[in-house]
């Protein structure tokens, strides 16, 4: 692999773990010094990398920089003078000699502990999944954008208010107590929700699979469940419904990268140990008394880890849909439900529902009513599925309507 090739794959995954790591070690109110030591690493990887090659070990290279640069900071800057003294004494400074602990241990520590300062109720809900995306998750403010419906601009704007908040309560880094964890996780899951959502559908990338996205909210959800303090029939849930989603992931694309819907997917390429790790965590969250929206997402999951298509599994799922949306209402939810209505009852009552919803911007919408109406009106379906074209932005979701469209021509 080329630097220009895995530098920006090892600053989605490595990134996020230093800056956690400098974080707990500067204090909160310090984010953006850490942020810059980290962001100078990398530009001196991509200068250093293209001109004389890959390291042996390209982690451990960003890893030896970082500490180093992090070491010549706190030796010259003055403002940490005190701090060194007093507060890393014990556990930073053996021997006089500046440790800056990048083990595995203490990374996962750090991003756990950065999880639950971040979502503070000291900033609002919004500004928490925000900041959490930015900093623990790696995302650009183009990427939140598109997960907000709102611009790069106002994400700076959101996250520099948000900095300064934090900054001026000088919150710790560190799990607060049981009744706090409680009060912040459901912000903490649906971070990792997001992180996950878009990396099994990318809305902000030229491909619609991102499988690095998928496999750090995992990573990071674990955290939660092998945490006694965070380990959740949520968390439990949560994980439960990646495992499922994430079982499919080789049967979504083709040898040409194009994407596979459900139905034309190959059952033996689905990943059976994700599976039955998907339905160890589903019954583990079965041990609280709460139903939550993770709870039924997962079980719609599970539902869909069996191909036969019968009465029964829509049924199923179009009463969890039902559930789903007196918990929370989404219009993409509505969405969903109408196609399991369709299998569950009749296409002419979806194609009711789904008229209603009237999501005028979204190409899925019009692609269901373009699927919705082929057994009933080829002329409608096909206009349908040519405003679903115009409105798509990725490569993929592009060529799997083209594909629709070229059935139309045989």
């Amino acid at each position: 692999m080329q630097p220009q090739e895995l530098i920006p794959h090892l600053f989605k995954t490595e990134y996020r773990k230093i800056i956690s790591v400098l974080c707990k070690l500067f204090g909160i109110e310090h984010i953006e010094i850490a942020e810059d030591i980290v962001s100078d690493t990398f530009l001196l990887a991509s200068e250093t990398w293209g001109q004389k090659g890959l390291p042996n070990n390209p982690t451990a290279w960003l890893y030896a920089v970082s500490k180093n640069k992090t070491i010549d900071f706190l030796k010259h800057n003055k403002i940490f003078n005190e701090k060194i003294t007093i507060e890393l004494k014990n556990s930073s400074v053996v021997s006089g000699e500046i440790e800056i602990d990048l083990s595995e241990k203490n990374i996962n520590d750090s991003q756990l502990q950065m999880m639950f300062a971040i979502c503070n109720p000291v900033i609002s809900v919004q500004d928490q999944i925000c900041l959490s995306l930015n900093i623990l998750c790696g995302f650009g403010a183009e990427e939140i954008a598109d997960a907000f419906l709102t611009n790069k601009d106002a994400i700076y704007k959101r996250m520099s208010r948000a900095k300064d908040k934090l900054r001026v309560a000088k919150i710790p880094i560190e799990l607060p107590g049981q009744s706090e964890i409680n009060n912040r996780l459901e912000t903490v899951l649906t971070t990792l929700y997001l992180l996950f959502s878009e990396g099994y559908y990318s809305s902000s990338q030229n491909t619609t699979l991102r499988k690095d996205l998928c496999l750090e909210a995992m990573r990071l959800n674990l955290l939660l469940v092998e945490n006694a303090h965070t380990n959740t029939p949520e968390s439990n849930a949560l994980l439960s419904l990646m495992c499922f989603h994430s079982s499919r992931y080789d049967a979504r694309t083709n040898e040409n990268g194009q994407l596979i819907l459900y139905e034309e997917q190959d059952e033996k390429l689905w990943n059976r140990e994700l599976i039955q790790r998907g339905e160890y965590y589903l019954n583990e969250s079965a041990q609280g008394k709460n139903v939550s929206k993770f709870h039924l997402e997962a079980t719609i999951g599970w539902w869909h880890t069996h191909k036969e298509d019968t009465h029964e599994k829509w049924e199923n799922i179009l009463q969890l849909y039902n559930r789903l949306l007196q918990i929370e209402y989404s219009p993409v939810t509505a969405l969903n439900r109408t196609y399991a209505l369709a299998k569950a009852n009749s296409v002419n009552e979806a194609i009711v529902e789904a008229e209603k919803l009237q999501l005028t911007n979204n190409h899925f919408y019009f692609a269901l009513l373009g699927e919705l109406y082929r057994s009933i009106d080829k002329k409608i379906s096909k206009s349908h599925f040519l405003t679903a074209l115009s409105l798509a932005k990725s490569v993929g979701d592009k060529q799997t309507i083209q594909r629709k469209l070229s059935q139309f021509e045989s």
